[in-house]
């Protein structure tokens, strides 16, 4: 019997996990499309770029409703579905419905969570063990984790990617032909991808994650010349304000998980890429930045402080939303949250 998607849809909505085969048979329905689709998955605009969500299934309605429902509004979800937060099985499941219902609206890549090791120390393995009795969903999951696209591309012209670049990647076809179906290796380019951040150095230093690297502006500048790219954008950081812009406007980090873990007071973002990027008009509306109009513009894009930074974007914009209230939001009975302080 072909599992209902709208019914699904539905129970899920309601923060109440599948059955057992359902979720079985889900995995497998989103492996065979994802099978179908590239390391860099090539996405058209209008589409809604989001950031970490970590189990905060509630704050993920409310990013839905913020950012427009599938299948009017597109979206490219940078990862880290799960861990952390108190519903990563609703979470994952959610976004695999939407995927498998819509799956030309919907594109999800991989994060550095998206890992068998890592989701056994921060939640998601514990979560299903507890939810089923048993880990064989936690299993299915992974699997999927394993056929999770490296990075998405819109319009030729925006790479999306969980984390930051690489010392082995200079070029988009490098990560092209990444064998992606497997754990997240310890090191590496597939590693870099999930783990790197951009930093206020000269070109690259060692992490402090113990994972991937940091990397300055003129790294980025010569990536994004040498592979025709206005801007990066990426997720995998903690930003107090919902999103952040570097290396003259040339990567973004967009966070979309308020108030991450219940207790850090941050508002969350979604980037909302409206059409091409393009230089001269950029150039022309960055000059103009000063206007009313302009500083207008600002305000109604959610900018923080009315920055002239979101201009460099023109149409495209972040919407900046919090946290849903905690009566409006249920709770778990039993709570086991990880509160270890990597990502800080």
């Amino acid at each position: 019997m072909a599992l209902d998607l709208d019914a699904s849809l539905s129970l899920l909505r309601q923060c109440k996990y599948l059955p057992e085969s359902d979720i079985k048979a889900l995995c497998e329905l989103v492996k065979s499309l994802l099978l179908e689709e590239s390391n860099i998955q090539p996405v058209q605009s209008p589409v809604t770029v989001c950031g970490d969500i970590h189990g905060q299934f509630w704050d993920l309605l409310e990013l839905l409703k913020v950012g427009g429902e599938p299948p009017e509004t597109g979206y490219v979800f940078m990862g880290d579905f799960v861990d952390r937060g108190y519903f990563s099985l609703e979470t994952f499941s959610l976004l695999m419905c939407l995927k498998a219902r819509w799956p030309d609206r919907i594109t999800l890549l991989r994060g550095n969570h998206e890992s068998r090791q890592i989701t056994q120390v921060y939640g998601f393995y514990d979560e299903c063990q507890h939810k089923y009795g048993n880990a064989n969903v936690w299993k299915s999951c992974c699997q999927v984790f394993d056929y999770l696209n490296l990075a998405a591309i819109i319009d030729g012209r925006v790479l999306c990617v969980h984390g930051g670049l690489s010392p082995d990647v200079r070029t988009l076809d490098q990560i092209r032909i990444i064998a992606r179906a497997q754990e997240i290796p310890h090191e590496g380019a597939f590693c870099d991808l999930m783990w790197s951040d951009p930093d206020d150095v000269d070109t690259w230093a060692v992490s402090p994650r113990g994972a991937g690297w940091l990397f300055g502006g003129k790294v980025t500048r010569e990536f994004n010349q040498i592979n025709g790219l206005e801007l990066i954008a990426r997720a995998h950081q903690l930003v107090q304000e919902g999103y952040k812009l570097m290396h003259d406007n040339g990567i973004v980090t967009v966070w979309s998980a308020p108030n991450y873990c219940y207790r850090c007071g941050n508002v969350a973002s979604i980037f909302q890429v409206d059409d091409l990027l393009d230089a001269s008009r950029s150039k022309s509306l960055s000059q103009n930045a000063g206007n009313g109009k302009a500083a207008a513009n600002d305000l109604e894009a959610g900018g923080v402080g009315g920055s002239e930074q979101e201009d460099r974007f023109g149409a495209q914009h972040f919407k900046i939303f919090e946290a849903v209230p905690d009566q409006e939001r249920t709770t778990p009975a039993r709570l086991n949250l990880q509160t270890t302080q990597y990502f800080l």
